[in-house]
């Protein structure tokens, strides 16, 4: 059923599956060794898994299902995708699409809150997150390690 989807654009050897993994903290730090971007770096990402979310430029709205610290993607899917060039050295988003049967691959500085709590229609949603919460969130499922 994950095939659905496509390759990962960050890994696309691997399941979606494999990256599908949630944190508990609703202020979580992500922390980086050093790297292409050069030193260690902290970032505090602005959304969480479980978070619902819209797309500033597209106008769609998802909910939040894992954090990557940095861009994890390749050059080339990065030049096909990436038109408006975010940067690459702050958090993106793996997004399930409300309405759709697509996840995204989205830049911190494209998503917005989402004001509207209602749920989001999504096939694989019961697979990778709990009940809904009073805020409108979803519960995580698991917990990467």
């Amino acid at each position: 059923m994950m095939a659905r989807f496509g390759p990962h654009p960050t890994h696309p050897g691997r399941p979606w599956s494999f990256f599908l993994g949630t944190r508990r903290s609703r202020d979580f730090i992500l922390t980086l060794g050093p790297n292409e971007y050069g030193p260690a770096m902290l970032h505090s990402a602005k959304y969480i898994p479980g978070e619902i979310v819209r797309h500033r430029r597209f106008e769609y709205r998802g909910v939040i299902v894992d954090v990557d610290p940095v861009f994890q993607g390749t050059e080339e899917w990065y030049a096909e995708m990436a038109r408006s060039h975010p940067p690459k050295d702050r958090p993106w988003y793996h997004v399930l699409v409300d309405a759709e049967e697509a996840m995204t691959y989205v830049a911190e500085r494209h998503l917005e809150r989402d004001p509207d709590d209602s749920p989001i229609d999504h096939p694989m949603i019961d697979d990778l997150l709990g009940e809904r919460r009073d805020d409108g969130s979803y519960a995580p499922l698991h917990t990467m390690n």
